[in-house]
């Protein structure tokens, strides 16, 4: 079986699992829980629930008590596109080739639909305690999770994020390493990390995983600048230069484009080389992330 096979059957796999725990459409809330299964059905490389199972499995994980996990990633994942497509934010009109949310539902119906996200991927994650004799490792995994998540994690990269689109914030390369890390690389982590942890992974080796998800992170986002200025939006799915018009300073208009190819193949290389020291090593997640890092859309 070709790589672009397994690819598409694992795919399938996890979007079978995600579409398992989404909440049914009825009651008075009924809207809101539309506009949320429309935002998580609306298509994806389901990067993150397939990075978390693959590490599952690379550490030895058989059960089921990484379902859970899997579908609540990709509902904050989802949740975090919802709101950034907003008009506050970048007010995107498309996503994955379809209207986004707040086209479909209306602006408040998408913040609600990205909070109810938000607190049903908890809600979701904490379904795993019945799925295993071992709660403190979904102790621990949902602990990491959160973190990722928040503050110190993905939100706290979207608030230097959008503060660096003032034009009197002078962004260096750190504050963009640190959107990035925060941002983008935060969920790869947590990713990463959850399904090592869940599985029984050492704390050296969840150090090891949470530089590797850094690396795939910012070497991720490096390509995701670069497409937005060399992509079209028929094959991304997405409006292309959309960065240039809100103003956002990126790898590729802070180094130039030559340069951040560069840096995102070196990146790239580092990350794979520390997935391959792994003595128990997934061929599959080295291709993975491979893929990843070289994709067009």
């Amino acid at each position: 079986m070709s790589f672009k096979e397994e690819l598409e059957e694992k795919v399938e796999q996890v979007e079978k699992i995600i579409k398992e725990y989404l909440p049914r459409e009825e009651g008075y809330q009924k809207t809101v829980l539309q506009a949320m299964n429309y935002s998580v059905l609306a298509g994806g490389k389901r990067l993150r629930p397939l990075l978390m199972q693959e590490a599952y499995r690379m550490f030895g994980g058989t059960g089921k008590e990484i379902e859970p996990f899997m579908a609540a990633m990709e509902m904050v994942h989802t949740y975090s596109l919802v709101h950034d497509d907003l008009p506050a934010m970048d007010n995107d009109e498309y996503r994955r080739g379809r209207k986004t949310t707040h086209v479909m539902y209306g602006e408040a119906m998408a913040i609600l639909a990205g909070d109810g996200l938000l607190n049903y991927a908890f809600e979701t994650a904490c379904k795993a305690f019945t799925l295993t004799q071992d709660s403190a490792r979904v102790g621990q995994a949902l602990a990491l999770f959160a973190k990722k998540a928040g503050i110190y994690g993905m939100i706290g990269g979207q608030t230097a994020d959008i503060e660096a689109e003032d034009p009197d914030t002078e962004v260096t390369e750190d504050l963009l390493l640190f959107i990035h890390e925060h941002k983008t690389a935060a969920l790869i982590q947590s990713a990463l990390m959850t399904g090592a942890i869940l599985a029984g992974a050492s704390e050296e080796e969840l150090r090891t995983l949470e530089k590797i998800g850094y690396d795939i992170g910012i070497a991720f986002q490096i390509q995701d600048d670069i497409l937005d200025v060399t992509g079209d939006q028929e094959t991304l799915g997405k409006p292309v230069g959309s960065d240039e018009k809100n103003n956002k300073v990126t790898y590729v208009t802070l180094k130039g484009i030559d340069l951040a190819r560069q840096a995102q193949k070196e990146i790239s290389e580092e990350a794979i080389g520390m997935l391959a020291s792994f003595s128990n090593r997934n061929p599959f997640l080295e291709s993975l992330v491979r893929d990843l890092i070289t994709r067009e859309k």
